[in-house]
């Protein structure tokens, strides 16, 4: 945009114009935002009309100017102006137009809102970054997640892609062109959330997170994410003392987080079907009051209104349940750090079920049983060793012997399957398969739900009857628990 141009959207903006001309003075307001939203996302340089064009917009509309500071937080705008909150929940969701009007002043608004959060989130800067500066960070992707009506950290749950993880972030700001209406990003979300872990890993690894951990107040300020836990994952060696704890501090705190989330969706349902061949048990609790009333109606007597009971019926509370054997397999190579954090978290709540046998198994070129420490997701994450080459036959080593009943055993084998003994892995996997056991190979086990698998093994285990899972962890608790329960 010339500066001529930017001068004029300005002018035509201020609302001094005529009624018949306010929808135009709006598309052009809106148009001076997201074109200042383009030049710093993608420019880096402050442009000085599209800056002053913009302040008057604001400010015309009533909003503040705190908005166009790139180094205010939407918690400090929020803070000073909390009648702003409820405006960013849901911001970037479809809209219902009844009428099928437009409503461009308050598109006008939106874009201002919007434009705020994706430029602190999006604009990730350069050089190092302080605790500070990601707990800010941290901050602002929450409200951008809130404005995509999803919660706060769901859709950074994940390790994002290998992709850049700065400005733009490859997402554009309006799924209609720069003078449409106000931004719809929620049908990007699948993409969002990854670029979004991204951007945070980035942010990760130009901060001193030694020198942050060792001072409790700067550790105090950072909050748990997958990426912040992948790097403590990988530096925890290196780190002793006060930096240590720190850390730990930090991995249990998630790691809580996470197991609170995730036992509530496996214990949604019940577990197995009525067993009607155990009597049920004769307490008060049990008692079927509606059936025993049914079941006493002939001894009704009109003359004294009171009904006699013979017989007291109780509920069948007990379920058939046989006992399981799950052995979980997990790849911790570095492509699959998030599918190991939640899947040793996944294994510690199923551990915890009654008749479910727990095996936990971690690889690389190595194999390491982990089965006695699997009903502790905390303390099994601090004996991981991430990153490495993938040779999945030292872990089908462990496995096999383990596979002592077949049709009571489910085999989960968490991987993007890059392997380099891929023929000799994949005949052992059949083998298994045929023997009776439940095999379900998984390609990601994420919150965000993106994950790559090798196209030779996910070609072969769908002609197998054992397709790959890749998603969100919610398909892997819904098979587990149609499996054990």
């Amino acid at each position: 945009m010339t500066h001529q141009n930017a001068e004029h959207s300005s002018r035509v903006g201020t609302g001094s114009e005529a009624g018949a001309d306010v929808p135009d003075a709006n598309d052009n307001r809106r148009q001076v935002l997201y074109w200042r939203l383009l030049a710093r996302l993608f420019d880096h340089e402050e442009q000085p009309a599209l800056e002053s064009a913009s302040l008057a917009v604001v400010e015309d509309i009533g909003l503040p100017s705190a908005l166009l500071d790139p180094g205010a937080s939407v918690d400090s705008v929020v803070q000073r102006h909390p009648e702003l909150a409820p405006e960013f929940d849901g911001l970037m969701t479809p809209a219902p137009d009844e009428d099928g009007d437009r409503d461009r002043a308050a598109e006008v608004r939106r874009a201002a809102l919007a434009s705020k959060v994706l430029l602190n989130v999006f604009a990730s800067g350069s050089g190092t970054v302080t605790a500070e500066q990601l707990a800010r960070w941290q901050s602002d992707a929450e409200w951008f997640e809130r404005a995509l009506g999803c919660r706060p950290g769901e859709l950074r749950g994940g390790r994002g892609s290998a992709g850049r993880a700065g400005a733009g972030g490859g997402v554009s700001p309006t799924g209609t062109g720069v003078g449409g209406p106000a931004p719809d990003l929620s049908r990007l979300i699948p993409a969002i959330g990854p670029e979004l872990g991204s951007i945070e890993a980035g942010l990760v690894k130009r901060m001193h997170l030694r020198e942050v951990l060792a001072d409790p107040a700067l550790a105090a300020r950072l909050t748990p994410s997958m990426s912040l836990i992948e790097q403590l994952l990988r530096d925890k060696d290196n780190l002793s003392g006060v930096a240590l704890a720190n850390a730990k501090a930090l991995i249990r705190r998630y790691v809580d987080e996470v197991t609170e989330v995730l036992r509530t969706q496996v214990e949604k349902s019940t577990v197995g079907e009525l067993d009607r061949s155990v009597p049920p048990k004769r307490v008060f609790r049990n008692l079927d009051i509606d059936r025993t009333i049914w079941k006493n109606l002939t001894n009704w007597s009109p003359e004294e209104e009171r009904l006699y009971v013979d017989r007291l019926y109780y509920r069948h509370t007990s379920r058939k349940t046989t006992p399981q054997r799950l052995i979980v397999v997990v790849d911790q190579s570095g492509s699959m750090v998030d599918s190991m954090v939640n899947c040793t978290i996944l294994a510690s709540i199923f551990a915890g079920l009654p008749k479910v046998d727990v095996h936990l198994i971690a690889y690389d070129t190595q194999a390491l049983d982990l089965t006695p420490w699997a009903h502790d997701p905390f303390e099994t994450l601090l004996r991981t060793k991430l990153g490495g080459g993938t040779d999945g036959t030292v872990a089908m080593a462990l496995a096999q012997p383990k596979i002592a009943e077949p049709r009571n055993t489910v085999v989960v084998w968490i991987s993007d399957f890059y392997e380099w003994r891929h023929q000799e892995l994949f005949d052992s996997m059949a083998a298994v398969h045929r023997s009776g056991a439940k095999f379900i190979p998984v390609g990601s086990v994420t919150s965000s739900g993106r994950g790559s698998v090798n196209p030779w093994f996910r070609e072969r285990f769908k002609d197998l009857g054992a397709p790959v899972i890749s998603g969100h962890i919610k398909k892997l608790v819904h098979e587990l628990k149609t499996f054990l329960t």
